[in-house]
């Protein structure tokens, strides 16, 4: 599923992150920027020691903000390392709008044409997926909607069937006309 967005593309897709062919991949870091487990520890085991490498330099970015390194061995000719909140966090909700944001700035200043989201702090940081995909959905096509940029993809990379039917449901209620 994909919407338009002043002549920008906001597409679903299902499957690994690692595997897309896209300029930037979106790590659901932590502040400490070490690959774990998760969408982080996939990243580790494709991309190879170079990602953390260059994560091991950079050694921390506050919750909200997004980095990005190079890609190592994936697809992805970079990663963008956003960290979303923990689910229970004060003000989560805007964190994991600016985690979202951020990264697509650092993309569009990077000159970057294509970049992939997972659901961000879903995992192990215990965000509700329904609400990620409220945010994060609404958060891309406002900012597909003002951006005169490079960005011209944006991919939502759910993992499993049901993350991707919670975000299915909520781009065609966002992306629908309102009922009158």
């Amino acid at each position: 599923m994909e919407i338009i967005v002043s002549g920008k593309t906001l597409r679903l897709a299902k499957g690994d992150i690692t595997d897309l062919a896209v300029d930037a991949i979106v790590n659901a870091a932590n502040k400490h920027l070490q690959l774990g487990s998760g969408v982080a520890g996939a990243i580790r085991v494709k991309g190879g020691p170079a990602i953390q490498r260059e994560c091991d330099e950079l050694r921390f970015c506050p919750v909200g903000g997004a980095v990005i390194t190079g890609g190592g061995n994936l697809k992805a000719r970079y990663v963008i390392h956003a960290v979303g909140p923990m689910g229970d966090d004060q003000d989560a909700d805007d964190k994991l709008v600016s985690a979202t944001r951020t990264s697509l700035h650092v993309a569009e200043k990077n000159n970057l044409k294509s970049i992939a989201f997972p659901a961000i702090s879903t995992g192990v940081f215990g965000f509700p997926i329904g609400r990620c995909a409220k945010l994060m959905i609404r958060t891309a096509i406002k900012y597909l909607a003002l951006s005169t940029g490079s960005l011209n993809l944006v991919i939502l990379c759910l993992y499993g069937q049901s993350a991707y039917a919670t975000f299915e449901v909520e781009l065609d209620r966002q992306s629908s006309p309102p009922k009158s």
